[in-house]
């Protein structure tokens, strides 16, 4: 099982309910606990693939990635803002540090 698995997973951000309630779904132990706890609807069809889904990722049986996917859907489905995020390198966030040795 790989709860905290994140290899390919591009963080989401949700505003449930209200701007106070936001989170930043980075893993797929965080997404499994947002539609376990958080999620605003538990009737929808796309909120049930999309649980289907997170076992199915969890067990190895789906790609992190194509998970995401059927996630958002069922954001949408339920009405929650999504915020997508572009990760830069670790060079494009630190741009003073040495660039790399190549030998």
């Amino acid at each position: 099982m790989c709860w905290n698995t994140s290899s390919a997973f591009t963080p989401v951000g949700l505003a449930l309910r209200d701007p106070a309630t936001s989170k930043i779904v980075r893993t797929l132990g965080d997404a499994a606990r947002v539609l376990m706890r958080d999620w605003p609807r538990n009737d929808g069809d796309e909120y049930i693939a999309a649980v289907k889904a997170c076992v199915d990722a969890i067990e190895g049986k789906l790609a992190p990635e194509r998970f995401r996917e059927v996630f958002l859907r069922a954001a949408d489905e339920a009405g929650i803002v999504t915020l997508n995020f572009v990760q830069k390198s670790v060079r494009a966030r630190r741009p003073h540090l040495p660039s790399p040795v190549r030998r």
